[in-house]
């Protein structure tokens, strides 16, 4: 992509997410992820009502007169995008694809916790890490996220989120807020890794679905393509019994997913590349 036509796109992508960040966001992002704790601010004279209980007994005898220790929710988190970087993301039957939706989330995120003083960093994996860029802050950081987001291409195409979790558990020390950007379109080899994911750090999913994937259009024969594995296959999608099997197959999933996701513990969204994302992360956020 030439430079001109990426700057373009990174302002345009700015311009959309920081808006919504700052107008609709922020204040739900700040309800929704806590800080590590309640740190010590200041002292001040007490006031009746005052909890007895915050009463400074070392500054009270000094100046002869009832103090209280006056305390600050420590508000500062490390926020970490795992982003799914694999070939299913170049995928979209309606408005756009999967890869394009999870590019504007990420910005939208990165924009919400600038606001809060946050420190915003990425993994892009695919069936191993392709990219770690480190939790910073400021807006040139955010901006150098958004064009790796556009214009990343990964080396490999299949996903293991297995191998993305088990990174994150390793390179990320300390507790953050941790949203797993997925289509999760991949091997249920990740329930463990997931589990002890959540203990260490507070895990999001934030599930990206393309509405053909879980209802197939009925046009007659049609070849599909893996893009994960290259595999092509014709289907008839106006037989009666394969149709059948396919919402059974989908129905499978969304309930093995849906209880991976609870018994991890982890809270979840679906997002569609033909519908606003803002309702349902905004619901999500409440739900917190």
């Amino acid at each position: 992509m030439e430079t001109s036509e990426l700057l373009k796109k990174v302002r345009k992508i700015e311009i959309k997410t920081r808006g919504l960040s700052s107008q609709i966001f922020s204040g739900e992002y700040h309800s929704a992820f806590k800080g590590r704790g309640m740190a010590f601010s200041e002292v001040r004279e007490y006031t009746p009502g005052d909890d007895v209980r915050s009463i400074d007994w070392n500054v009270t005898a000094r100046f002869s007169s009832p103090f209280v220790k006056v305390f600050e929710e420590e508000r500062e988190l490390s926020v970490v995008l795992l982003v799914d970087a694999s070939a299913s993301g170049l995928f979209g039957t309606r408005s756009q694809f999967k890869q394009e939706l999870i590019t504007e989330l990420c910005a939208v995120v990165a924009f919400s916790a600038s606001q809060n003083n946050d420190k915003i960093g990425v993994i892009f994996f695919s069936d191993k890490i392709e990219k770690f860029i480190p939790p910073k802050k400021g807006k040139s950081h955010i901006l150098r996220i958004i064009r790796e987001l556009i214009e990343f291409k990964p080396e490999n195409k299949t996903t293991d989120i297995q191998v993305a979790l088990k990174y994150l558990n390793n390179v990320i020390k300390k507790r953050s807020v941790v949203f797993l950007i997925s289509d999760f379109l991949a091997d249920t080899n990740y329930k463990d890794a997931l589990k002890i994911a959540n203990k260490k750090h507070d895990v999001v999913a934030l599930r990206i679905i393309d509405r053909s994937e879980q209802e197939l259009p009925k046009v007659g024969l049609l070849k599909l393509k893996d893009n994960e594995s290259g595999k092509t296959l014709w289907v008839d999608t106006s037989e009666p019994s394969f149709r059948r099997q396919f919402a059974v197959n989908q129905l499978k999933f969304e309930d093995d997913l849906r209880d991976t996701f609870t018994k991890s513990g982890v809270d979840a969204a679906k997002l569609y590349t033909h519908e606003s994302y803002v309702t349902p992360l905004i619901n999500l956020f409440k739900k917190r």
